[in-house]
């Protein structure tokens, strides 16, 4: 069990029961969409966000990306954390067919790859990793952004760090920051690009 000081923000309550089993928090439901008419449920995520900081995980999908997006936006102030589930193909035990990407929600993420989701963002760290200081230039830098084969290279790095394969770079940059610094990237980049045509 981990003890964790920020509050969690999930989707539904089955991604909170499950977390339960993984960490000693606070948990707040959005509810899916509903947190975008729940005026009240903002203010509390607010309230956290300035008081202990708020980690998002949300569904690796279109509609968790929305709702991340939507609650970024919405948390003016505070720390704001967000940790990322990997794209897992397949569907939960409790539901009859897979959900319209087919991917698992939090629910039916297996505990360890849970875990691993908030060590890959500096949840269970208490050592900084060094000097945030990969920026978009430095994706840009490493062939990440801008050139042709960009976008395969950047679906190459999140494959290989277990990170969904649809993310802005904006999110990229702040995922990376907690994992590793600029010369560590660099170094990851070169192995991916070796590695390129070995199937």
């Amino acid at each position: 069990m981990i003890k964790i000081s920020e509050a969690i923000i999930v989707e539904g309550k089955y991604d909170k029961i499950k977390l339960s089993s993984v960490v000693d928090a606070v948990i707040i439901v959005t509810n899916g969409f509903g947190i975008f008419r729940d005026r009240e449920k903002l203010e509390l995520i607010r309230y956290y966000a300035n008081k202990t900081g708020i980690i998002i995980l949300t569904d690796s999908d279109s509609a968790g990306r929305k709702i991340r997006g939507y609650i970024k936006g919405a948390v003016k102030n505070g720390r704001i954390i967000n940790v990322y589930i990997p794209d897992v193909f397949g569907k939960e035990k409790r539901k009859d067919k897979p959900s319209a990407e087919g991917k698992l929600g939090v629910e039916g993420i297996d505990v360890k790859t849970l875990v691993s989701a908030f060590e890959k963002s500096g949840v269970t760290s208490s050592e900084s990793i060094g000097k945030s200081d990969i920026t978009k230039l430095t994706l840009y830098e490493l062939g990440l952004s801008g050139g042709n084969e960009s976008k395969k290279l950047r679906e190459k790095l999140q494959k290989s760090l277990g990170l969904p394969s649809v993310m802005s770079a904006g999110s990229l940059v702040e995922v990376l920051n907690t994992m590793m610094n600029s010369v560590e990237l660099a170094e990851y980049m070169k192995k991916i690009k070796e590695v390129k045509n070995v199937i």
